[in-house]
């Protein structure tokens, strides 16, 4: 009998050295090789699996995306309140400081999207995912009363989005100018104002 192929065990174990190369180096000037040490394999060994460190990138890519965003939506299914929906979407989508793996990982690769279209695309497609998450936690709000929204609930979602993509670049700094706590704090603020709730925890 044939035995089970490694391939997939390979793969992931080489996702998760290219997760850990790009947190500690950064993109640029980023190597195969530095990649290959990682994983204790030679860069010939790597590209067997992986054709070339963009196609491994990008795989990192959508396995982070998809973490970032099951773990998002998972976090507002555990609640039933849109107020404590919208918290809980707010809550779980500013990074935990500069040492915030997944966030930093997700930056660092977003800066391919400004000249790679492959890398683009997912990027975009991590943000409407979150704004459609928005999306739904504020039509609900507006739908049983306890939200009036200020302007159409994408336009808002889309603020909310690129506001925690603002201060989160600013939390993932070497010297991060603002603490997760303020960033948060100011994100709820503009959710207040456009829902015109108050968004405090119910009994």
């Amino acid at each position: 009998m044939a035995r089970p192929s490694k391939a997939p065990e390979r793969r992931a174990e080489l996702v998760a050295a290219a997760r850990r190369t790009v947190v500690e180096r950064g993109v640029l000037n980023l190597r195969l090789r530095d990649v290959a040490d990682s994983a204790g394999m030679s860069p010939g060994s790597l590209l067997y699996y992986y054709p070339s460190l963009s196609d491994l990138l990008e795989e990192v890519q959508r396995e982070a995306v998809d973490r970032f965003c099951v773990a998002r939506e998972e976090a507002v299914a555990a609640e039933r309140d849109p107020r404590a929906r919208l918290r809980a979407m707010i809550g779980s989508g500013l990074p935990n400081g500069k040492n915030d793996e997944l966030c930093v990982l997700l930056y660092e690769l977003g800066t391919i999207a400004r000249r790679d279209p492959a890398y683009a695309a997912r990027h975009i497609a991590l943000y409407e995912r979150q704004v459609r998450s928005y999306t739904g936690i504020l039509e609900a709000g507006a739908a049983t009363g306890i939200f009036e929204l200020t302007d159409d609930p994408v336009t808002i979602a889309r603020n909310l989005v690129t506001l925690e993509d603002g201060y989160g670049l600013h939390l993932t700094q070497a010297v991060p100018p603002i603490e997760r706590a303020s960033a948060e704090a100011m994100v709820l603020s503009y959710a207040r104002v456009s829902t015109s709730c108050s968004l405090e925890e119910t009994v």
